[in-house]
């Protein structure tokens, strides 16, 4: 992306004085030792141990620390939140003006040798979803603020990634292009903590993704604090299943490890959603989450795999999901689930409690009993739905049979799902032979396809005693929804569901294809 210079005054040339601090700043130093990576989890040990005032040095000396490895210069930290709050990256540009009188160069030999000084080894901003989980995204938020600024705190319900990504970070760009070699420093190893559940990173991490698309990279890595009922990303890069009882401890932990993790690639996956334009009313209707956008009206491409009719006008929306897809029975229990949590929060405040909600919403939904007023033919998705795949290394569409007892067809890119569940199972090389499959990875290429039946075969895969009904691996997939009987179809990614309406005549489309850049997730284990 080219990026507008910002124009500044010629500083003056410096006086004797100023000249002899320049020297001193330019001279060499004595490198200061690097704080140890387990400082943070020696210093609490030993706060535990300690008592009084050696617990508060500690916490002192532990917030010090952090602030000093991740806060960015003020200059630099106001500059970002002027460039949002007039949603132009060029708000930002007394940021050059404030780093030639604190002195730091404006291309003058003199200064250039303190170019990065006031540049944070490794800078990291946060995301807070308040929503998220058992709702402790608030006193977190204030956690974090307290130990890497308030300014580099960001709460999702007032500041969307996308809007960081299109005016912070471009006001990072055009300061560093215009000569200011600290906020180049800045954007080029800025790291991103995540506090929320999967559909929360998954949406930081499409937001981020753009960098790709618009040439601008580096692309920041996440971390992720897992703040969600099911956490399966979470689990799958070491975070953990859920967040600590401990949690003011935990997420100076957390902070330590998102500066200094590896990192490690993740397939993500692009679904367009291509649905008959049927009227206003019930485009209206159509509640999407966060993570999907609305394209409008677009031009669908058969290729020739459709079955059923194809309707002349039709409307688009896509987003970008990197742990599963599903659509069916599971897909219509989070629905129900999300409906309460978000008109009765109350009853979600815990993991334990979403839970339970989840396991009556199972009950209520004929996961386990197919409801009497309802057809049994109608329940299984092999009557509405048709699906093809393309191979890896293939262009051609290939058909593939729908078992006709299975009610939640799943397509699984990590090893975690439903709270670290393993559905897919660790499957024998034989077999794996005989199917035609390979050993499955986060960044192999592929989606694992499985079907989930009655809730009784659903609780046993669950608890992991049998695997789940296995139906493909595939680099692209095709599902039709035909027009029939069928008034809505529920669907989620990410745990994110929403409830897709379908029309009586004409077949709606889902196309999952693999971005062609991988997302970058910092590892919590190492």
């Amino acid at each position: 992306m080219s990026s507008s210079s910002f124009s500044s005054s010629a500083a003056p040339s410096p006086t004797p004085s100023e000249r002899e601090r320049a020297a001193d700043a330019a001279a060499p130093r004595s490198p200061t030792p690097p704080v140890p990576p387990l400082v943070g989890a020696f210093i609490e040990s030993l706060s535990f141990r300690g008592c009084g005032f050696g617990r508060a040095a500690a916490s002192a000396f532990e917030k010090e620390d952090l602030r000093a490895r991740a806060a960015l210069p003020r200059r630099l930290r106001a500059a970002v939140h002027a460039a949002m709050r007039a949603r132009d990256p060029a708000a930002g540009a007394f940021a050059l003006d404030d780093r030639d009188r604190d002195g730091d160069g404006d291309g003058n030999p003199w200064f250039d040798a303190a170019a990065h000084d006031d540049a944070p080894e490794s800078p990291l901003v946060a995301f807070v979803n308040p929503r998220s989980g058992g709702r402790l995204g608030p006193v977190l938020k204030t956690r974090l603020q307290e130990l890497i600024g308030e300014d580099q705190v960001f709460d999702l319900t007032v500041v969307k990634p996308s809007e960081f990504v299109e005016y912070a970070l471009a006001c990072l760009e055009q300061l560093a292009d215009s000569g200011d070699h600290s906020a180049g420093f800045v954007r080029h190893h800025l790291r991103v903590m995540v506090a929320g559940g999967d559909g929360t990173v998954g949406w930081v991490l499409g937001c981020l993704g753009e960098l790709y698309v618009q040439n601008r990279e580096p692309v920041p890595p996440v971390a992720v604090i897992p703040l969600g009922t099911g956490n399966d990303l979470s689990r799958s890069f070491g975070w953990g299943a859920s967040f600590s009882f401990s949690w003011k401890a935990a997420a100076k932990r957390s902070l330590y490890k998102a500066i200094l993790g590896s990192v490690s690639y993740l397939d993500s996956w692009h679904v367009v959603v291509s649905m008959p334009e049927d009227g206003e009313e019930e485009k209206e209707e159509l509640d999407l989450p966060h993570s999907l956008r609305h394209l409008g009206e677009c031009t669908f491409y058969d290729d020739g795999t459709a079955k059923g009719e194809l309707a002349e006008t039709v409307s688009c929306f896509d987003g970008v999901f990197y742990n599963y897809f599903s659509i069916g029975m599971d897909a219509q229990v989070a629905y129900g689930f999300h409906q309460l949590r978000d008109e009765k929060p109350f009853l979600a405040n815990g993991p334990l409690s979403n839970k339970l909600i989840y396991a009556g919403y199972t009950c209520k939904q004929g996961w386990f009993f197919t409801q009497c007023i309802s057809d049994p033919e109608l329940r299984g998705l092999r009557n509405i739905i048709c699906l093809s795949i393309k191979r890896m290394d293939s262009s051609e569409w290939e058909s593939i049979p729908v078992p006709s007892s299975v009610r939640a067809i799943v397509a699984l890119n990590l090893h975690n799902y439903a709270s670290g569940r393993n559905p897919w199972g660790n499957l024998k090389p034989e077999y794996l032979e005989k199917r035609g499959f390979v050993e499955a990875h986060s960044d192999d290429g592929l989606l694992e396809i499985f079907g989930l039946k009655q809730g009784w075969h659903a609780s046993l895969v669950m608890v992991e005693l049998i695997s789940a009904k296995h139906i493909a691996q595939a680099a692209a997939i095709r599902i039709e929804i035909k027009g029939g009987q069928w008034r809505d179809a529920f669907m989620q990614m990410d745990g994110e569901p929403w409830k897709q309406p379908l029309s009586s005549e004409y077949s709606t489309f889902v196309d999952i294809k693999k971005v062609p850049y991988p997302s970058l997730i910092i590892n919590g284990d190492r």
